[in-house]
């Protein structure tokens, strides 16, 4: 077992922000990712809303250049997945399938994981036609049409990345207003190969081998038809990953993790940021400023004699 002063759970936006600022202040940092350095956020095909960069840049860009930040002031990362949070005395114990570590303070930025339709076919045709990952597989539908499921950010960056390939995108959301920012709207509306459905849901996707259609219903009226696509990339929210602190931290109805406005938790010496944490706003530079908040509470707290106040179980 290894000893640091800081232990981060998670390497996304949030966790590589964490980890440099508390590199800088000082402590020592291990950083425990499964995934690899920036989390998902390495699947962006262009991230265009952080404040610095306005003419965008790429997730795989992007990640490794907070990995550099954060390794320059010093963090150590290991590629592992986290089983477990305990405590022992004045330090928390954080175990994962390969290694266990030991420190005087843990921040949890796991982040989430895109929550599935929960449809017929969905299962059987992931990897066969249903994706998350439309910068990933969005080459593989050229001239073909497919559909995105959602009515968020996420939905319409896909989208707008699956229209560099696809013949016809068709984005199909339940309500009857969408959720994505203007920006996105707009591009989106000035695509000759978008198509926007309102007011509908997904019940199955068909096929055998492969997707071959969808069967829509329409909320207002009821009716059912079925939609020939060859792909379907599906956006329709976030879980949080905290199957492993259930009964250890405070967790909210849908699962995400209790914390004051200094990212603490229900328990001393652990704090929590980005969208695994209530109330987030699920934005990048809202992870970051998370990831600086919870590293400087950390800090304040292993300086302080471990005096400083938790979140309140009220």
């Amino acid at each position: 077992m290894r000893d640091f002063d800081l232990v981060i759970v998670g390497a996304g936006v949030a966790g590589l922000t964490a980890a440099m600022f508390a590199g800088r202040y000082g402590l020592k940092v291990a950083v425990v990712e499964q995934l690899g350095a920036g989390g998902q956020i390495i699947n962006a095909d262009r991230i265009e809303n952080f404040p610095g960069f306005p003419q965008g840049l790429g997730g795989h860009e992007f990640g490794p250049l907070l990995h550099e930040q954060a390794e320059l002031a010093g963090a150590e990362f290991m590629l592992d997945t986290v089983q477990g949070l305990e405590t022992d005395g004045e330090h928390r114990i954080v175990r994962a399938a390969g290694e266990t570590l030991r420190g005087r303070a843990v921040i949890i930025a796991a982040g989430s994981a895109l929550r599935p339709l929960g449809v017929a076919g969905e299962e059987k045709l992931l990897g066969r036609g249903v994706s998350h990952c439309a910068s990933c597989d969005g080459a593989f539908f050229a001239g073909h049409d497919v559909c995105v499921v959602g009515g968020g950010d996420s939905a319409f960056d896909e989208a707008l990345v699956l229209a560099e390939h696809a013949a016809r995108v068709t984005i199909i959301h339940r309500g009857q207003s969408l959720d994505a920012q203007q920006a996105l709207l707009s591009k989106a509306a000035a695509s000759r190969k978008i198509e926007i459905v309102l007011n509908s849901a997904v019940e199955e996707i068909v096929g055998t081998d492969a997707v071959s259609a969808v069967r829509l219903r329409d909320l207002a009226t009821g009716a059912t038809r079925l939609q020939e696509v060859r792909g379907v990339f599906v956006y329709v929210g976030l879980e949080p990953n905290t199957a492993f602190l259930r009964g250890v931290l405070a967790l909210d109805a849908t699962g995400h993790i209790e914390t004051d406005i200094n990212m603490r938790t229900s328990l001393a010496g652990v704090f929590a940021a980005g969208d695994i944490r209530q109330h987030s706003v699920a934005q990048l530079a809202a992870a970051a400023g998370d990831g600086a908040t919870a590293a400087i509470s950390a800090f304040r707290y292993l300086t302080s004699g471990f005096l400083t106040p938790q979140l309140s179980r009220q």
